[in-house]
């Protein structure tokens, strides 16, 4: 009884010494994986530092280069063997990828390896010109300016995507956006497409139907709306009169068209001579009846929903108040809109503006 006691007893410390001895090799393991791979690897003092792997530099030469520079030099030899046990050289992939402070080399090594890159803020407020559009875009994403230009001057490139060159801003819907840097031109406009159409939602495309308009004449009366104020509360009544205006076929006699026509947003007062040496442009919506080929800007959509509301008012004119308040006499005939206009005219000339 005592041998079987005793050898139980030997058995049962046996099984104890074993169990601390796994606990304490899974300790270790741990606690040098921790220090491998998980405890703080990163070298730069900022919060973050954003690393860039465009198409053109993805190297593994350039990889190791932005590694190197911002990871710890342990680190920076643990994310060498990561890449080189993963095959993670075959495969890098381009991207923008944010590195907070204080990173494990795990983290940054699998955010690099699974593409997980962070997308670019993009705030699209008023623009007046394709070219605008693509500066700006091009000042945030990867594509040059003059790629981008490129392609929304192509006629084939557009046409593609059911666009022209003129109805290309009536898919850039004001609005802030995230979207990744490697965008190409097109995918970039392809964003924008889809975010039109969840912009015009059914309501919104019943309205414009109820006013016997497309989406793109809603828009581009919508941008000379935006042009003429900023007021929102005028907005509706400025809305009212150019649609009064196509139902009665009067051209739209719109000032900020002439400005786009002749390239001169500067322009303070708009002449007979600023008129007829524009009367050959599409966008003279003096010398022309009904709307624009296109927007004249990217109007907001406080300027999209005035036209959808559909105001109904008898107002075919609209005159700035002669106080320079910013807003405007309206008028039903063309006596009450000459009174108006005469008024705004004297106090320019007493300014002295031409």
């Amino acid at each position: 009884m005592t041998i079987k006691k005793n050898k139980k007893l030997k058995k049962s410390k046996g099984i104890r010494l074993g169990i601390w001895l796994l606990l304490l090799i899974s300790f270790l393991f741990s606690a040098f994986a921790y220090v491998l791979f998980f405890r703080p690897a990163t070298k730069f003092k900022e919060e973050q530092t954003i690393v860039y792997l465009s198409k053109s530099s993805v190297s593994k030469m350039f990889v190791k280069e932005q590694m190197k520079k911002n990871l710890q030099p342990v680190a920076y030899t643990t994310f060498l063997g990561l890449a080189e046990w993963s095959g993670y050289w075959k495969k890098i992939k381009p991207g923008r990828y944010i590195i907070e402070q204080n990173s494990g080399v795990f983290t940054v090594f699998r955010k690099l390896y699974g593409g997980r890159q962070d997308p670019v803020t993009l705030t699209i407020n008023k623009f007046r010109t394709n070219n605008d559009i693509a500066k700006y875009a091009a000042s945030k994403l990867e594509f040059t300016e003059n790629e981008i230009t490129r392609f929304i001057n192509n006629k084939d490139s557009l046409n593609s995507l059911g666009l022209s060159k003129e109805t290309m801003m009536t898919v850039i819907i004001p609005n802030t956006y995230e979207i990744y840097w490697n965008s190409s031109p097109r995918s970039f406009m392809e964003r924008m497409i889809r975010e039109s159409n969840t912009f015009w939602n059914d309501k919104r495309i019943e309205q414009a139907k109820e006013l016997g308009l497309s989406k793109e004449e809603i828009i581009t009366i919508a941008s000379i709306v935006e042009e003429e104020t900023n007021d929102n509360t005028e907005k509706p009544l400025i809305a009212s009169v150019y649609i009064n205006r196509l139902k009665k076929e009067m051209p739209l006699g719109a000032d900020p068209t002439i400005k786009f026509a002749l390239g001169n947003f500067m322009l303070k007062r708009i002449t007979v001579n600023h008129i007829k040496s524009s009367s050959n442009s599409p966008y003279n919506t003096y010398s022309r009846k009904g709307v624009p080929p296109g927007p004249i800007c990217t109007p907001s959509v406080s300027s999209i929903d005035a036209v959808l509301k559909g105001e109904e008012t008898s107002y075919l004119y609209f005159c700035a108040k002669a106080d320079f308040s910013g807003s405007h006499s309206f008028a039903s005939t063309a006596e009450e809109h000459f009174a108006n206009a005469r008024k705004y005219r004297k106090a320019l000339d007493s300014l002295g503006i031409h």
